[in-house]
């Protein structure tokens, strides 16, 4: 059984969320103010939040950041906002996934169980080897990366998707088996949203999308993750494919 906090000031909104979430197995509590929600999450700890954005007290976005500050409890942000510019915010902010209002229970389950069984897997199983590639090092089972020997600091969602690549050193990967595997996004989503990680990858691996080091974009197909001394095949560097895409 998942233990989640909804933190939703609307309150039929709070209680229809409460029910279909218990009746699909879950233990949930709420609180219906951001300052209330961060006391909740900090103290009680629970597996999962449900974060809306339009708090009566404080904005969503500050509760957060505030949060990521102290703990690295999965969030998912729920929402009517659904511009761009919230959403990047919210992903840079450290929310493990967002999800626009309306939507179905059924879906927001389906988010809360992808996000979960992301960042347990593997939790009772032998540790897996570091994967290195050139002079990055990324270890799953310790969710580390270093970089040259220093330590790089990634969201959970960055170290998601460097992990996947690094797996598969040398190999192009598309952006559907991206949302799908990495964002749990079998039907597909915004490949916007993986334009923007990649491009804050880049940047903590001191490298753009003109001059990449490791992350290459292959024109029309994917991204691949290769050590620096290789060249990418058949599309050039990520700045010559895609329109400048990140």
């Amino acid at each position: 059984m998942s233990h989640l906090l909804v933190v939703e000031d609307d309150p039929q909104l709070r209680g229809a969320l409460v029910r279909a979430l218990r009746d699909r197995g879950h233990a949930v509590a709420t609180a219906s103010t951001g300052m209330a929600g961060l006391d909740a999450a900090v103290t009680h700890r629970p597996d999962l939040v449900v974060l809306d954005l339009g708090l009566p007290d404080v904005d969503g976005g500050s509760v957060l950041r505030m949060l990521r500050s102290v703990s690295d409890v999965p969030v998912i942000v729920a929402t009517a906002r659904d511009e761009e510019t919230d959403i990047v915010a919210a992903l840079g902010d450290g929310a493990d996934d967002y999800i626009v209002k309306p939507f179905g229970s059924g879906e927001l389950d389906a988010r809360i169980k992808a996000v979960l069984r992301r960042l347990g897997a593997g939790a009772a199983e032998e540790p897996e080897a570091p994967v290195r590639v050139g002079g990055l090092s990324v270890a799953p089972s310790a969710r580390e990366v270093t970089l040259d020997g220093e330590p790089l600091e990634l969201t959970p969602r960055e170290f998601d998707l460097l992990c996947y690549l690094a797996r598969r050193e040398g190999q192009v990967v598309s952006r559907r088996e991206l949302l799908a595997e990495v964002w749990q996004q079998p039907l597909g989503g915004d490949d916007q949203t993986i334009d923007v990680h990649l491009s804050w990858l880049r940047r903590k691996l001191g490298e753009t999308a003109q001059r990449p080091r490791y992350l290459h974009t292959v024109r029309t197909v994917g991204v691949k993750l290769a050590a620096p001394e290789e060249k990418p095949e058949g599309g050039g560097d990520a700045g010559d494919g895609e329109g400048g895409r990140a």
